[in-house]
């Protein structure tokens, strides 16, 4: 009985739990469909704003046909920024649909513009913010994009732009001339952070609007990327953001607050939140482009972890893998990755580089690295040669300066610090660093060993075995590095607080650098970009010089002087650029290289996925 009993109640133990797990499972569809119910409203709501709008205009005989001016110069009528995409566009088995999948290595602080300053945040406002013009990527000339034509003065002082009249923001809010002026100024209210951007904004003296869609740049002074200046301003919809100057506090903490005209929207634009372990985009059904957006959706998805990264993209989970150096050979001869996968090993041509910043003042003091000698020193003790062969088997090359070796900018005379012991140890003996006690370690002349923390990204393995070769190579002159990793959002909070020794990072380079937001002295300040607070009063007067000297022929070699003082003094330990190894899923089509790199991801896209290999129905 007591058996039968057991299992009787065993019985209805499992039915029990099986009608709740089917409970479970159905409130969870009902919960999907009601959020999908939600969407579709939303779109609903949406789409009947925009039909009693154009009821509107056509009552009034607002509507007219859209100007030639946009479409001027092209026989198909398409602008010349999209003739790239409207060419994908063309291919036999092109089709709209599916998604772009990616992946960052770390999560983000924040999506809203301003207030985020790394790579990983602008990538994803590229797909919702848009500017006035773009540089096409065969010829790097400029383009308009919002922009249909302009005119700068005799003076280089003043730039007008006429604008497309047809381009709205996501939600439906037409895009004039008085949100370009809006964006201008809100960066430059103080209360607002963005000190990044005001350093360079300072340089005009105005914006101002004639008309609708009609804006006007006005200069202080002569400056070399005036237009690129003024056409690149990122456009913020004045209607969402003016709110923000009462309440500037909540802008600089908010998190993800991001609205513009671009293919892609954020689905609530004021609703992400780092916690979400992704950033997912919506297609801007409102896009006012020649060209619509080939895919649904946009996805990144934050996985921290090298290997569960590549095992995402083996698995098809993500689109594309950039690979480590010592993975590289092996992922080659991988039957499975390379049926799968489009291979692309390149030097991109605008490469960044990577560098350790030697902090020389901390809490207003100055630090051991203020002395040029020890720089120096740090530098000849970093052998970037073995750097390169040991950690990331010849896949780089040496870093001279923030120029690139390919650069106009770059003084070819000039070349990268070598690895010497017996160089290093004479300037540190010349300082006053000294084993003063037998113990292996230098220190200095109050008896204080040289001892220091190498700020670095912790999900980085490279980085983390780079760092580990480097405490072996100083400890051969008797200087003590201790790892110092710190996740991505600590780190940028470190950063620009200045509250480091020393930091490993990386920094993006363009066409032409401008190393002002760097190194010129003026910017040693709470969330300035010369976090090391590097000043040099000849270096402030070249970079002032080469950027107030419009004519390249005049502006190239100051660059070059700049450079030598650059080299000579070391605020950075200069290391490397290196190579992509990069593998993108075969589904990805029409990928090409341009002068600016691959065109993945490249704005007007140009990518697509053939219909037959999509995966994604949503």
């Amino acid at each position: 009985m007591q058996k039968r009993s057991s299992a009787t109640n065993g019985l209805l133990t499992v039915l029990i739990t099986l009608v709740i797990v089917l409970m479970l499972l159905t409130m969870y569809q009902i919960d999907r469909q009601w959020l999908k119910l939600g969407d579709v409203q939303a779109t609903m709501t949406e789409q009947a704003k925009d039909i009693r709008e154009l009821r509107a205009a056509l009552a009034s005989g607002a509507v007219r046909q859209q100007s030639a001016d946009a479409n001027a110069g092209t026989a198909s009528g398409i602008s010349p920024a999209f003739q790239r995409a409207h060419a994908m566009t063309q291919q036999p088995d092109y089709a709209q649909g599916d998604w772009s999948v990616d992946a960052f290595g770390t999560n983000l602080k924040t999506l809203t513009p301003l207030v985020s300053g790394d790579a990983y945040a602008s990538e994803v406002q590229g797909y919702v913010l848009e500017s006035l013009v773009t540089r096409n990527p065969d010829t790097l000339a400029w383009e308009g994009l919002i922009a249909k034509s302009w005119q700068v003065s005799p003076d280089g002082l003043t730039i007008t732009f006429q604008m497309r009249d047809d381009v709205t923001f996501s939600d439906g809010v037409p895009l004039t001339a008085d949100d370009i002026v809006f964006s201008f100024q809100f960066i430059m209210t103080e209360a607002i952070q963005a000190p990044r951007q005001r350093a360079y904004l300072d340089k005009i003296k105005e914006v101002k609007a004639n008309g609708k869609y009609e804006v006007v740049f006005v200069y202080k002074e002569p400056y070399f990327e005036a237009f690129d200046l003024a056409g690149g301003l990122s456009i913020l919809p004045k209607h969402f953001y003016e709110p923000y100057l009462q309440k500037p506090q909540e802008f600089n903490e908010s998190k993800g607050l991001l609205l513009g005209s671009g293919p892609y929207r954020l689905a609530d634009p004021k609703g992400w939140r780092p916690d979400a372990g992704s950033v997912e985009l919506v297609r801007n059904e409102r896009y006012w482009g020649d060209v619509q957006p080939p895919f649904n959706r946009v996805l990144w998805k934050i996985i921290q972890n090298d290997s569960a990264r590549l095992t995402t993209y083996r698995n098809g989970q993500i689109d594309a893998y950039s690979a480590r150096p010592n993975e590289y050979a092996s992922l080659k001869n991988d039957a499975q990755i390379m049926e799968k996968s489009h291979n692309f090993e390149y030097m991109p041509p605008v490469a960044g580089y990577s560098y350790i910043g030697w902090n020389q003042e901390r809490d207003g003091k100055p630090t051991r690295f203020a002395d040029k000698r020890v720089r120096q020193a740090m530098s000849h003790l970093t052998d970037v040669s073995r750097v390169i062969q040991d950690i990331f088997l010849g896949y780089a090359e040496p870093a001279v300066s923030p120029f690139s070796n390919t650069s106009k900018q770059h003084n070819t005379s000039l070349q990268p610090w070598e690895f010497n012991l017996e160089k290093a140890q004479a300037l540190l003996k010349e300082v006053g660093y000294e084993d003063r006690n037998g113990d292996g370690l230098l220190e200095d002349q109050a008896g204080n060993p040289f001892e220091f923390k190498l700020t670095y990204f912790e999900a980085n393995e490279d980085t983390k075995r780079m760092v580990l070769l480097l405490k072996d190579l100083y400890a051969r002159a008797g200087v003590k590095l201790e790892p110092f990793p710190q996740e991505w959002p600590v780190m940028l909070e470190s950063l620009n607080k200045k509250d480091f020794d020393a930091i490993t990072l990386g920094w993006t380079s363009g066409i032409e650098t401008d190393i002002f937001q760097m190194f010129h002295s003026t910017q040693a300040k709470t969330d300035g970009d010369n976090s090391i607070s590097y000043k040099n009063p000849e270096l402030d007067k070249l970079i002032d010089q080469a950027r107030a000297t419009v004519n390249e022929a005049e502006r190239m070699p100051l660059w070059q002087q700049a450079e030598r003082i650059m080299v000579d003094d070391q605020p950075y330990t200069f290391l490397m650029r290196r190579q992509s190894l990069s593998f993108v899923d075969k589904r990805i089509q029409n990928l090409q290289m341009t002068k600016l790199g691959l065109n993945r991801g490249s704005l007007p896209l140009e990518n697509y996925v053939p219909a037959a290999m999509q995966k994604y129905t949503q």
